[in-house]
């Protein structure tokens, strides 16, 4: 297991779109704000088309790819026609998450475990496609062995269940999830897969999770197009950065 000194940011900028969705036409740009990101200094650029397209379109997806010149992470769902995109526009990485129509936000992992022989095809053909597959799971030790079963090379471990917790002052849960997330994330990262995590972290929340040395990348979206608002993007981004290299900093100087 390799300890990780600095932990990548991904930006997801899908509630940009959601904005400029609520009213139609092209304002406010997601990709203008992927472009912005990358000044900022994010590592790389998520992005989630969902099969209603109720934020980042087709045509945001092939911009992004095209325009970005950092990594594009394209999260989808395990269906034939994110498949058939996914493998069109061969984007960096693309991460499979559970998806429900009726749904405001993914509202937990995948499961992998349950799901391995409709999820085994679709690991597979983004492989060989050259696409890094990840899949957002649980931070639950079957879900961590069935994706290693599966041959992804990364999971994201779902956060949203301890920030929850964190949001609702309930502190004994926080810390009971807090150790489930870092028991998954070392036995993920045994088994040689590379751990991301992300869901609902904010300034408040990402203390904990950045600081565990196995961590690779997080992936934060919601927060930081909300904090711009009163902030602007940039600033956002720095911010949570910031707060990333710190936490980072003091689980090296603790380990």
């Amino acid at each position: 297991m390799t300890a990780h000194p600095r932990l990548r940011l991904g930006v997801n900028i899908d509630h940009v779109a959601t904005i400029r969705n609520a009213r139609g036409g092209s304002h406010p740009d997601p990709v203008r704000a992927a472009e912005l990101a990358v000044m900022a200094g994010a590592d790389g650029i998520t992005a989630h088309l969902r099969e209603d397209r109720r934020h980042i379109s087709d045509t945001d997806i092939a911009r992004l790819i095209s325009l970005i010149p950092i990594p594009i992470n394209l999260e989808m769902a395990a269906t034939e026609e994110m498949l058939e995109i996914a493998l069109r526009h061969k984007p960096h990485a693309a991460c499979i998450v559970p998806e429900r129509r009726e749904e405001r936000t993914t509202e937990g992992g995948l499961d992998a475990a349950g799901q391995h022989n409709h999820l085994a095809p679709f690991v597979r053909q983004l492989k060989e496609a050259g696409i890094r597959v990840s899949l957002f799971i649980e931070p639950d030790l079957k879900q961590v062995e069935a994706a290693q079963t599966l041959g992804a090379p990364v999971v994201e471990l779902h956060t949203g269940a301890y920030c929850e917790a964190a949001q609702a002052g309930d502190i004994s849960r926080c810390d009971q999830l807090l150790r489930r997330f870092n028991r998954a994330a070392h036995a993920a990262a045994a088994r040689e897969l590379e751990v991301h995590a992300g869901h609902g972290l904010s300034y408040d929340t990402v203390g904990p999770i950045a600081r565990h040395p196995f961590i690779v990348e997080l992936n934060i979206g919601h927060f930081i197009v909300g904090e711009a608002i009163f902030v602007g993007l940039d600033a956002a981004i720095r911010g949570m950065r910031h707060r990333m290299d710190e936490a980072r900093r003091e689980g090296n100087a603790n380990a």
